[in-house]
């Protein structure tokens, strides 16, 4: 396994705002080690920024994928994003 660092710019679609989806992607994170943040867009969409060793963004991103359950994710896109653009933690932003 690779402890390299990763960082992904992660945007989850579906029912996935009013459903706590963000305080459960704050609990995931945290649980895995990551550092980063995670927020609602205005169009209904759920953005976050993931950062940390391979391995935990890779089983992170596999999360995001299933979402809480009162959510509903009907597709999770994801770019490579600047470790350096992550805060020391994880937070819900905005």
């Amino acid at each position: 396994m690779s402890n390299d660092v990763k960082a992904l710019r992660v945007r989850v679609s579906g029912r996935v705002q009013g459903v706590s989806f963000r305080y459960w992607t704050l609990r995931e994170a945290e649980a895995l080690g990551l550092s980063g943040w995670v927020r609602n867009e205005p169009d209904g969409t759920v953005s976050a920024l993931i950062k940390g060793a391979e391995p935990a963004v890779d089983a992170m991103l596999e999360r995001l994928r299933e979402g809480p359950s009162a959510a509903r994710v009907s597709q999770v896109t994801s770019q490579s994003a600047d470790p350096a653009e992550a805060p020391p933690d994880f937070r819900i932003t905005g």
